[in-house]
């Protein structure tokens, strides 16, 4: 049976997010092969997989190109470093900025950037994002999918939930305050 996967924030190709995200690579070209072989490892042929944005940055390939590579049906959600090109890449079976979801009867909202407040967040939907790599604490309806939090792989549903389960809760925003 078909698994669903979450993943954010691979930036394939970009030298420079080795430094600034403190990724234990030699190279573009070596986090790329990591990258590439963790996904796999994870991820059959026939599953799906959403990832939330920062696909590649400043690549030496074409985003395609990485795509071919990559097991999986692929969804992407733009993130801040998605160029057009990336956004169009064949290899997506969609390319949207924002997407309601429901896997495993789990209602999600899927967008690159963390959000304070969701559609049915009072009913249990959860937010999963990507951006912050990991600077950014969720809460028991939020989380990071972002590689550098998950071992530089895709997550699974079920994984996100015992994580998110030891987090604290969503508070609610007043929405009837004054201001």
């Amino acid at each position: 049976m078909p698994r669903t996967w979450f993943t954010s924030d691979t930036h394939f190709g970009h030298e420079n997010i080795i430094k600034h995200c403190a990724r234990p690579f030699e190279s573009a070209a070596s986090m790329d092969a990591a990258l590439i072989a963790h996904w796999n490892d994870v991820v059959a042929p026939e599953d799906e997989v959403w990832h939330l944005g920062d696909f590649s940055y400043k690549a030496a390939h074409a985003p395609s190109d990485y795509l071919r590579r990559l097991n999986g049906r692929k969804h992407l959600l733009w993130g801040n470093h998605d160029s057009e090109q990336s956004r169009a890449a064949s290899g997506w079976a969609s390319s949207q900025a924002y997407a309601e979801v429901t896997v495993e009867e789990t209602r999600l909202v899927l967008f690159h950037y963390s959000l304070k407040t969701w559609r049915r967040v009072g009913q249990g939907a959860l937010q999963l994002y990507g951006h912050s790599h990991g600077r950014m604490a969720g809460d028991r309806q939020s989380c990071d999918v972002g590689v550098d939090c998950w071992a530089f792989r895709p997550v699974s549903l079920d994984a996100i939930k015992a994580r998110l389960a030891g987090l604290p809760p969503w508070v609610p925003v007043d929405h009837h305050g004054a201001g």
